[in-house]
């Protein structure tokens, strides 16, 4: 395993902010960690590049323990953090040269990474004098010029403009051919577009862990359906293939079916025969935004 962790716990005093945490993640994955803001993603990330030490549990990355082997570690890492930390004065060739230095590899390194990352028509430029974009770019160069086998990203994306965030994103998919990546991120559709498997944090807690296949293929659906009046949910519970159902607000309902089956014309039914009257009937596939939901609102 690329990444393995075994019961990890954060605390901060009497706060905890990791709680018991394990999972693990093969060589060559791109794994998407999810949570809302104070879920304990980013306590995590720090953790597996040894930036922070966890107050119980283990880990290893790409088989170095972060408490007895953090240099191995650090060797193997390649970290963007959130607020991608960059000498704005140095120009951009310049900071990947010191960069390099620190790792003591090769100047043809500097050349690999800058021509991976799309740098070449800005290698000469100042990095505060480029667009956010191309920060992230260099960020993304400085991480990766000591070749790691595993990146750890933490919000790669934010605050890129749309053409920007495709940039990046078939970039880290490129990456991702050769290296284990675990990226957090809040942009779900970018889960979607780069990541073979996701991880979703709540409170400090894993509340889920699937490959996004997975997700993809599950039998279960959402119809949201407005009646001319309120009904009780029990009666709705006499739909065939109901799991839950759910009074959103007033007279709109979230019903919930184990079934791939599209079940719009089974509500339909159901309300006309019960002398219902349908206003409006939507089907909502289960997606990640709405297991996500589901989860971090539990």
């Amino acid at each position: 395993m690329s990444i393995e962790v075994l019961n990890i716990t954060k605390k901060y005093g009497a706060q905890e902010a990791l709680k018991n945490v394990s999972f693990s993640i093969k060589k060559g994955e791109i794994v998407g960690f999810l949570g809302p803001n104070g879920a304990g993603k980013s306590t995590m990330m720090k953790i597996l590049t040894t930036y922070l030490t966890p107050t119980e549990g283990d880990a290893k990355v790409n088989n170095y323990d972060i408490k007895t082997h953090k240099i191995g570690v650090q060797k193997s890492v390649g970290y963007l953090p959130e607020h991608n930390p960059l000498h704005l004065d140095m120009y951009v060739r310049e900071y990947l040269s010191y960069t390099a230095s620190l790792y003591k590899v090769s100047k043809d390194t500097i050349a690999t990474v800058i021509s991976q990352c799309g740098l070449l028509p800005e290698a000469n430029k100042k990095i505060g004098a480029l667009s956010k974009g191309y920060r992230q770019r260099v960020g993304l160069a400085a991480s990766l010029i000591g070749n790691p086998e595993v990146l750890i990203l933490d919000e790669p994306t934010t605050g890129l403009d749309p053409n920007q965030l495709l940039e990046v994103r078939k970039l880290i998919k490129d990456i991702g051919g050769e290296k284990t990546i675990l990226l957090s991120t809040h942009i779900m559709q970018e889960v979607e577009a780069i990541c073979d498997r996701v991880i979703i944090i709540n409170k400090g807690a894993i509340v889920a862990d699937k490959k996004l296949t997975e997700l993809r293929e599950a039998k279960e659906q959402i119809i949201e359906v407005e009646f001319d009046y309120r009904v009780e949910e029990a009666f709705l519970l006499k739909l065939p293939n109901v799991k839950h159902v759910k009074n959103k607000i007033g007279f709109v309902y979230e019903i919930t079916f184990e079934t791939n089956k599209d079940m719009r014309a089974s509500v339909f039914d159901f309300a006309h025969d019960n002398g219902l009257k349908t206003l409006q009937l939507n089907q909502k596939n289960k997606n990640l935004e709405s297991l996500f939901v589901e989860l971090t609102n539990q």
